[in-house]
């Protein structure tokens, strides 16, 4: 029989006892490890490339205090164009914690349980650890170096600035400001201190402040402030006959004296002036030249052409104007800010009235179809002064218009009777008395308007008769037809006499004067559309006759011995009464309207040469 082989048993045997001693001598090992770096650092251990293995507490933080010069080596740059700034950065707050660099130092493989840190100070002893230093940065250091940098840097900006005194203008100019952003400076400088940059330079984060009112705004104010009173300015004008104004003139002192500025917030934020005028000091002024400016809007006149049934204009209309001040104003700052001298000459602005008769209206617009009345008077036997003033009077009214609803004013229309108007001294009936006056005439054109409104079917809304029975005005229509009128000067408190009617028809009347010297013969023709009235005329009426007075004589010495020249006839006093009915187009009366006239009894007046014994004597 074989015998088993002892190694088989023996070898396994061995084995194992080698490898309980093999632990034995590890765990002998380890435990000489732990007791021998109980207190200092495992080998491999490293800071910043230095070996720190074996060493104390105490003996890191001198190794490392001693070999640690980051503080003072690393040198950062703050530049600022040509300017710049250099610190450690230990002067900007950057200093080695060794303290609690040696505590992470120590921490390592000694901070967890035993297996765990057998198993770290193993991989420590095989691979090495590299321990990053602890670095404290205390930031407000470094705030205040870069505050003390800004306030060397720091500048506002300044804006620009203008002044207006009188005449003097004068301007100081913008400057653009700058300030350092410390905090974005900050924050470069952290992260290049995080990173333990050996230093470099950091750019200063410079801000850019530009000023609200810039130089170019002011000098745009100064030139215009400076256009202002640079000349004088002239306001002119004319009259309404083109005679020349003014001028009227603001010199320049006066003018810088109304200027003033006023700051303009633009969109983009920025500030410029806006250089006016006070023109309202002006308002007075032209507001009281206005009246003397003004002149009214005059109605064309005309004729009405009967065969061809259209106007043709007699005297051409003018436009009215009246002073626009509030335009003239607006004229007058313009040329104060307008340089050429020839622009600073400023004409006054008028508002234009156009007449309500201009010499384009027809008369289809006018509803003027036809003759619808006439009346034709004789002045027989006048003066040539007495014949002039009846020429004057009717020419006033030829190719007047009066509108549908308007009242006719006889005295509106003649106007002034004096000299200066074209009237000339003849005889008037004045008080009772015929004596001399100027416009000794125009009652033979007033009665001779009268008629033709009484033959029209007008309103007639006032009439006055003559004192008494005037022999040019009963030739023709007789008696109780004839219409005085009299000015009277209101600061005697006198009365006027006028004649007036209403034209009541929906057209337009038109009214032509004629002098046909060869009958002595003044005639009115109204124009318009008739209404289908008739008029019948009753009477007149003659009641209660009174004789005739005595023959008045007066002395005229442009007369010789034996002339006579009769201004008045003698005439009986009386009432009269004259009738007006109005008929419709059927025949039917629509109105009736009576004419009362009390007539006083006169006597003849009669001109003689000086020393005619009839001046002493009535006959």
């Amino acid at each position: 029989m074989n015998r088993p082989n002892p190694w088989l048993l023996r070898l396994p045997l061995l084995l194992l006892m080698g490898a309980v001693m093999l632990v034995g001598l590890l765990a002998a090992f380890a435990a000489g490890v732990q007791v021998m770096y109980a207190s200092s650092v495992i080998p491999g251990v490293q800071v910043n490339g230095l070996s720190l293995g074996g060493m104390t507490r105490a003996q890191v933080i001198t190794t490392l205090e001693q070999t640690f010069t980051y503080a003072d080596e690393a040198i950062f740059t703050f530049r600022n164009e040509e300017r710049f700034w250099q610190f450690s950065a230990g002067e900007l707050g950057v200093a080695l914690d060794a303290g609690a660099t040696a505590d992470q130092v120590l921490a390592a493989g000694h901070a967890g349980s035993l297996p765990v840190n057998l198993a770290e100070q193993a991989s420590i002893w095989f691979s090495g650890r590299a321990i990053a230093p602890v670095v404290r940065y205390d930031q407000t250091v470094a705030l205040e170096r870069l505050q003390a940098i800004a306030s060397e840097i720091n500048r506002p900006a300044q804006n620009a600035a203008l002044d207006i005194n009188g005449i003097f203008i004068s301007t100081s100019p913008s400057t653009i400001g700058q300030t350092v952003d410390v905090q974005a400076t900050l924050n470069e400088l952290d992260n290049a201190i995080l990173r333990l940059d050996t230093g470099g330079e950091i750019p200063l984060a410079i801000q850019t402040d530009y000023p609200l009112v810039t130089t170019e705004a002011v000098e745009a104010a100064a030139a215009r402030a400076r256009t202002a009173v640079s000349a004088p300015v002239s306001i002119i004008a004319s009259r309404p006959d083109g005679q020349a104004l003014g001028p009227w003139t603001a010199m320049p002192d006066q003018i810088g004296r109304l200027l003033s500025k006023t700051p303009v917030f633009n969109g983009d934020g920025t500030v410029s002036y806006d250089i006016s005028l006070n023109v309202e000091v002006f308002r007075e002024f032209l507001e009281n030249l206005a009246p003397s400016l003004a002149s009214e809007a005059k109605n064309g006149r005309f004729h009405f052409n009967e065969d061809a049934r259209q106007l043709e204009v007699y005297e051409s209309a003018v436009n009215g104007r009246a002073l626009n001040v509030d335009e003239t104003l607006k004229r007058v700052e313009a040329a104060i800010f307008t340089p050429e001298p020839a622009a600073r000459q400023v004409p006054v602005a008028f508002d234009y009235i156009l007449p309500k008769y201009h010499d384009h209206i027809t008369a289809t617009e006018l509803g003027i179809t036809q003759l619808v009345s006439e009346a034709t008077t004789y002045y027989t036997g006048s003066t040539a002064n007495r014949i002039q003033n009846i020429i004057e009077s009717a020419r006033r009214f030829d190719g007047v218009i009066v509108a549908p609803g308007e009242e006719f004013s006889y005295n509106t229309v003649l106007g002034n009777i004096t000299p200066e108007d074209g009237f000339v001294e003849g005889f008037v009936i004045v008080g009772g008395r015929t004596v001399r006056g100027v416009g000794g005439g125009v009652c033979q054109v007033s009665t001779t308007m009268f008629q033709a409104a009484f033959y029209a079917g007008y309103p007639i809304t006032e009439r006055w008769a003559h004192g008494y029975r005037v022999g040019y005005y009963e030739r023709g229509e007789g008696v109780g037809m004839d219409a005085a009128i009299y000015q009277g000067d209101p600061a005697l408190n006198e009365r006027s006499l006028d004649l007036r009617f209403v034209n009541d028809t929906p057209y337009h009347l038109l009214i032509e004067s004629s002098i046909y010297p060869g009958e002595d013969a003044v005639q009115f023709r109204f124009y318009s559309t008739s209404v289908g009235r008739q008029v019948v005329k009753r009477g007149p009426t003659i009641q209660n006759v009174v004789s005739a007075k005595p023959t008045l004589y007066q002395s005229n010495p442009d007369l010789r011995a034996g002339q006579e020249r009769w201004l008045d006839w003698p005439a009986e006093g009386a009432y009269v009464e004259v009738t007006r009915v109005l008929l419709d187009a059927n025949g039917n009366e629509i109105d009736s309207t009576r004419f009362r006239t009390q007539y006083q009894p006169w006597g003849a007046v009669v001109e003689v040469a000086p020393g005619d014994p009839r001046l002493t004597t009535t006959g």
